[in-house]
């Protein structure tokens, strides 16, 4: 589904991502751990084409979009919820949802995002802003659903958010890639939240991926050791 190869990003004089290469396979959920400034929102905002490479290739389902416009990644198949959900406050649920759509040839919302989250059906006139955490987050991945996606980004999605609620939406998460046939891509600094969500975890240190293993064969504390200040 996805194909990351020899890709770098820097800020300026500093590289953020070096030479990483990886890949995610159809329907796969992948998580990408790592500290605070390792280059997790990096990788994610470049992906989507929010930051400009400096160089390699991205191919979403063997098309390379490394070029593309944040916009034309959205239509070729890319979603992307980030870091502190980002949600348009004053515009309801309802209109929240209504823009992930500008880049399908529909205007209605599909049915089953308000089967994965029901709440938002029944807040749907409400606008974004009077929302708790949890359900900002729901409103965030509905959203970037709309748009269809092939491979869902989810950058940080447990920040800010009560651990009762981070156990509903690993479950929410799985649900969705099971019913829309999808694959997920998440950064995520919470080793639980990945351990419950993740077929396979990467974890990224000073840019580069330093550790990966498959979820039959993971050893808690090994990635753990990684995370520790």
């Amino acid at each position: 589904m996805l194909e990351v190869d020899n890709y770098m990003v820097s800020y300026g004089a500093s590289d953020i991502i070096k030479n990483m290469s990886f890949n995610i396979d159809k329907n796969e959920i992948v998580a990408v751990l790592g500290r605070n400034g390792m280059g997790k929102s990096t990788l994610m905002k470049s992906l989507v084409g929010m930051i400009p490479s400096k160089k390699g290739k991205v191919f979403l389902e063997g098309m390379p979009i490394q070029d593309y416009k944040s916009h034309q990644r959205i239509e070729s198949g890319l979603g992307f919820v980030p870091q502190g959900r980002m949600i348009f406050s004053s515009m309801t649920v309802k209109e929240n949802i209504e823009t992930g759509l500008t880049s399908t040839k529909t205007k209605k919302i599909p049915n089953d995002l308000y089967e994965m989250f029901p709440v938002l059906e029944e807040m749907q006139s409400r606008r974004g802003g009077n929302l708790s955490g949890g359900q900002q987050q729901q409103l965030a991945i509905a959203r970037a659903l709309a748009s269809n996606p092939k491979l869902l980004l989810l950058d940080e999605p447990t920040e800010g958010i009560q651990p009762s609620i981070i156990k509903e939406m690993a479950k929410t998460l799985r649900t969705i890639r099971d019913r829309r046939g999808l694959s997920i891509f998440v950064s995520e600094q919470v080793l639980s939240f990945a351990l419950d969500i993740a077929d396979r975890i990467l974890v990224i240190e000073k840019g580069e991926i330093v550790h990966e293993e498959n979820r039959d064969t993971i050893n808690e504390s090994s990635i753990a050791s990684y995370l520790s200040v």
